[in-house]
């Protein structure tokens, strides 16, 4: 198959549906020869926050030299961002080649009359053959949703397990309370294996602790609280913690968190024979990008993207606001999923807004309607507006913006990457008037 082939092999695999558990992943990575077990993995779980501790990880550990694979869904620009190494995605011919190895197993396990497995589990087994190969020193693998039944979870004996903040989401697959969420997420953590986890609410701890405590692993929770913010904006935050000044480029109050957490999983790789040195780990903080949480497009007026999803994440959001843009007007650009619970976060966020104009997630069947979005915003706020496309809203948001004003578009993270496009686009072409 060649790389457009291999892309519509993905699509049509979902078709198929999916069985619960990982017995047919194990069957599919045993036939590939398990890659999976040549790999130093830091595996990373939770609800909120995996793409940016990844993402602080990802720069120190490839600023140290270090030949670092990242697998992280979903991305903002390119597919292929799923995939890659040091800075460098997977090249097409690269995806295709392995899809190719992967479907021929596949074919067969069909064959057998087993199960077919999903596009995620595909993609998975894609990414492990590719690291393999590319022999890397250690690979920065992220949960695609829960922990203990995902596909990554194939992998037997993870370097760390590092599990960020949790809270309620997908409940109709990851469990109904926070206490099972959590234990869900914390499936990542396997025995003889050294785990980390941000400060939780306590029915999460709980269950974190209950499941260290079955598999033998010594719990261990940062302090986020201990970090003094010095100096913070919407670009940025200087914070002392434990004796040592640190930047982080990243915006959003929450950021904080996310870097302290870093910060102590790369004290504990030191120990785990990766090590860095301390002038590394500052100078790779301040270095991490990681667009599309809480990232400025544009000024005057302030563009500002977020993918606030669920519950959590706008409480986040509305926190981030009231730091960074009190006594402002904001208009809200909001796109979602139909199956998150976005009358909560409309309800936790309404209040800032001046207007809200709603958008449907391009190209993506799991898409509330415009309509459908502005109708339940309209519940909260007297004046919201369905937009037909991105385009659209993105143009009457900057017509209702002065250059002192706030636009804010957020929600689904599969249209963040579009819009900053169209956002860019815009100021290239006002910037060569």
């Amino acid at each position: 198959m060649n790389y457009h082939q291999s892309r519509e092999y993905i699509e049509d695999s979902q078709k198929y549906g999916s069985v619960l558990g990982l017995d047919n992943m194990r069957v599919l990575m045993e036939r590939l020869g398990n890659p999976q077990d040549k790999l130093k993995v830091i595996h990373v779980a939770g609800t909120n926050g995996k793409g940016s501790v990844i993402a602080y990880l990802y720069t120190v550990l490839s600023e140290a030299g270090y030949r670092v694979g990242r697998y992280v869904s979903p991305t903002l620009y390119a597919y292929r961002e799923r995939m890659e190494i040091s800075g460098e995605v997977i090249s097409r011919e690269e995806f295709a080649a392995y899809l190719t190895e992967a479907a021929q197993v596949i074919e067969k396990m069909t064959e057998e009359g087993l199960p077919h497995p999903t596009p995620f589990e595909i993609e998975t087994a894609v990414a492990f053959l590719f690291f393999a190969n590319k022999k890397c020193d250690v690979i920065l693998l992220e949960v695609g949703m829960g922990g203990n039944l995902d596909a990554t979870n194939i992998v037997k004996n993870p370097l760390l397990s590092i599990l960020t903040s949790i809270s309620m989401d997908h409940m109709a697959f990851l469990g109904n309370t926070l206490e099972e969420i959590a234990a869900t997420k914390a499936g990542i953590i396997k025995p003889k294996c050294s785990m980390i986890t941000t400060h939780q609410k306590k029915e999460a701890e709980c269950a974190i602790r209950h499941i260290c405590e079955i598999r033998g692993v010594s719990y261990m929770e940062t302090d986020p609280d201990h970090a003094v913010v010095v100096k913070e904006s919407v670009e940025g935050q200087r914070f002392l913690y434990r004796g040592e000044e640190y930047v982080i480029s990243l915006g959003g109050v929450y950021q904080k968190e996310n870097a302290v957490l870093a910060i102590r999983a790369l004290e504990l790789l030191e120990k785990l024979g990766i090590p860095t040195t301390r002038e590394q780990r500052i100078q790779g903080l301040m270095n991490t990008r990681w667009n599309g949480r809480f990232t400025v497009l544009s000024k005057k007026p302030l563009f500002v993207v977020d993918g606030a999803h669920n519950p959590a994440a706008a409480e986040q959001m509305a926190d981030s606001i009231r730091r960074y843009f009190k006594g402002k007007k904001i208009y809200y650009i909001m796109g979602v999923f139909q199956d998150k619970d976005y009358r909560t976060v409309i309800k936790k966020t309404y209040l800032y807004a001046e207007k809200i104009l709603t958008i449907e997630t391009p190209d993506n069947p799991r898409a509330l309607s415009a309509q459908k979005l502005a109708e339940a915003a309209k519940e909260f706020h007297s004046d919201v507006q369905a937009m037909g496309s991105l385009e659209e809203a993105v143009d009457t948001a900057f017509s209702f913006a002065g250059e002192d004003d706030v636009i804010l578009a957020f929600g689904s993270l599969s249209f963040i990457g579009k819009i900053s496009e169209i956002v860019k686009k815009r100021e290239d072409t006002r910037g060569n008037a």
